[in-house]
């Protein structure tokens, strides 16, 4: 059986949305390669800058992947010079990843160009919302 309380508008805008979704994703990855990095490692320094700091444990949490998988990513960003791993200021029994100026002159590049791509959606996102 079918839910009837769902109109060809409803699907419609659940679709629109998605593709819009899917564009910005697009561009997000695009941007991210231009510069040499991967999607997640973009995504890492962007949760690493957010929270001025995190342990591999939180990045794993904010990333949803595995601990393992986030000490690699952390590797590999520190390798490229755009973080460093330090003490904690929460606990000295672990290793915070923080950004080096390197990696924050590279991600606010990519912000720039992420604020402009998301002001461009915003009427198109702001109108798909309404209709849900």
């Amino acid at each position: 059986m079918t839910d009837s309380s769902f109109s060809d508008a409803d699907y419609q805008t659940l679709a629109g949305f998605r593709r819009a979704l899917r564009g910005f994703t697009y561009f997000s990855e695009q941007a991210a390669e231009s510069v040499g990095l991967t999607p997640q490692q973009h995504q890492a320094l962007l949760a690493i800058r957010a929270e001025k700091g995190l342990i591999v444990g939180e990045l794993a949490e904010r990333l949803m992947v595995r601990p393992h998988s986030a000490t690699g990513l952390a590797d590999r960003l520190t390798k490229l010079g755009l973080i460093i791993r330090q003490p904690s200021t929460k606990d000295r029994r672990q290793t915070e990843l923080v950004m080096t100026e390197k990696g924050e002159a590279l991600l606010h590049s990519l912000s720039e160009s992420h604020r402009a791509e998301l002001r461009r959606l915003r009427p198109l996102l702001s109108d798909l919302l309404a209709k849900l």
